[in-house]
């Protein structure tokens, strides 16, 4: 099973882009996704960016991801 987390784009440099989620920053390949720009939320599989995605949906797939945190941190 593989899960998509939102990622922020911090840097671009040409075909690579340094992304960041939860406080871990990633290089990934922006190849699949040339049009992205600095702080678009992007999904990222298998070190390349595959999705942009809007504002809205970034919104509701973070604050799910942080409600599934704050449960398990509760549960250890």
């Amino acid at each position: 099973m593989c899960l998509a987390i939102p990622m922020t784009v911090k840097s671009i440099e040409g075909t690579k882009a340094v992304v960041e989620s939860m406080g871990v920053e990633k290089i990934v390949d922006i190849a699949l996704s040339p049009d992205i720009k600095i702080n678009d939320k992007v999904i990222v599989h298998a070190g390349f960016v595959i999705e942009v995605l809007d504002p809205e949906a970034a919104r509701e797939i973070e604050a799910t991801w942080e409600e599934y945190t704050t449960l398990m941190g509760k549960e250890q």
